[in-house]
């Protein structure tokens, strides 16, 4: 993983990080606001995978059904933002449709995606932390803006 700080005014950073054939996507942007100790951002992406698991929440089984890319698929969108989750630590929320050989897509929560060749992302910080707690009655940490 390579990164830049591109910007950085008013309390607010942006950087563009570059991960490198093989990172695991989820995982090194989870370190990457780890270490520079994001507390709130959005997030962009576009690149490719080798491989990838999205998920769909069901909400019933309050956990999400995985659904597996076991092919190389093109990045075609990845929305997202960074919460400081219950622990204390950065929290990613990651949206992504991915492009098929065939034109057709895959899409969901990013829960796992193995970079081949590249995946580019910019982080945009911003200026106030945000939480994101547990909803039991959910099952899932959803941003509040009241904490």
């Amino acid at each position: 993983m390579k990164s830049r700080l591109v910007n950085e005014a008013n309390g607010q950073r942006t950087f563009v990080v570059v991960l490198d054939p093989g990172e695991e996507a989820f995982s090194a942007l989870t370190s990457f606001a780890v270490d520079q100790k994001i507390g709130s951002a959005s997030l962009t992406a576009i690149g490719a995978f080798q491989r990838a698991i999205v998920g769909w929440f069901d909400l019933e089984s309050k956990s999400y059904r995985k659904i597996p890319v076991e092919q190389q698929c093109e990045v075609l969108s990845a929305i997202g933002d960074v919460a400081t989750g219950d622990d204390g630590k950065p929290s990613l929320h990651v949206h992504t449709v991915l492009g098929l050989s065939d034109g057709t897509t895959r899409g969901g929560h990013l829960l796992e995606g193995t970079v081949l060749p590249t995946l580019e992302i910019t982080v945009v910080e911003a200026p106030a932390h945000l939480r994101r707690r547990k909803r039991a009655e959910l099952g899932v940490a959803l941003i509040d803006l009241g904490a």
